[in-house]
């Protein structure tokens, strides 16, 4: 009699766990994504002619720090929860000071558009990622391999400048990023699944915020591109 009513409470109590776990997740990486919308707003409006008179030195810093950052923030989520989620948010005032500088490069309508548009397919891939029952590790596997390839043919790119091969590029890693958030966001759940009642829950949510935070800002990079090139620039 005990056995038959300890299952259903410990199905009921897995799915509560799971559902508070994925709701910190992505509320951190929510508010990850409107703490970079925000500084990146005040730069552009308030700093506007401190962004004009940028030079190289100025630049060089926080693109340092905004590649550096990420590693440490994953080092520390399971040591140091709170000091991970410090570190996340402070990765996206300084991710939004680095996008600030696109205001110089894309008019409003291409960064409106493109910021819609990533935010359209990363939640509808989130979602496949939360609800499908199909196991996404080998396609995740073989999108992390294609983003490996096609990183190394960009920077190739960079001297051939070539448009239309950029644009090409763009639409690839659209498609890579988008892949990339559905399996980010299965293993995650996964990952509390099994490793939940033996880690910090929310040293495992800042670090599946970081990820799904990453995929989001290469979504909304790589549209950009693509809105920028057909909705012009300034």
């Amino acid at each position: 009699m005990n056995n038959y009513e300890q299952q259903p409470r410990q199905t009921i109590n897995t799915e509560v766990g799971l559902n508070g776990f994925m709701t910190k997740m992505f509320g951190w990486m929510g508010l990850s994504v409107l703490v970079s919308a925000v500084t990146a707003f005040l730069m552009a409006t308030q700093f506007s002619g401190a962004l004009q008179n940028l030079n190289g030195g100025m630049v060089i810093l926080p693109i340092v720090v905004w590649f550096i950052l990420p590693f440490v923030i994953s080092g520390q989520s399971m040591k140091r929860p709170t000091v991970a989620f410090v570190g996340l948010m402070v990765y996206a005032v300084v991710t939004g000071a680095v996008f600030s500088i696109y205001t110089l490069m894309y008019n409003n309508s291409s960064i409106a558009g493109a910021f819609v548009s990533s935010a359209a397919v990363f939640l509808t891939m989130a979602a496949i990622g939360v609800t499908t029952k199909r196991d996404l590790t080998k396609i995740g596997t073989q999108a992390s391999a294609a983003l490996i390839g096609l990183i190394v043919a960009m920077i190739i790119n960079i001297f051939l400048q070539s448009s239309l091969i950029a644009l090409i590029f763009s639409f690839v890693a659209v498609i890579i990023f988008a892949v990339l958030t559905a399996w980010d966001t299965q293993r995650m759940k996964k990952m509390y699944l099994k490793y939940g009642d033996q880690v910090s829950t929310t040293g495992l949510a800042v670090n599946g915020a970081l990820q799904l935070y990453l995929d989001f800002v290469n979504l909304f990079l790589q549209l950009l591109q693509i809105f920028g090139l057909f909705g012009g620039r300034d």
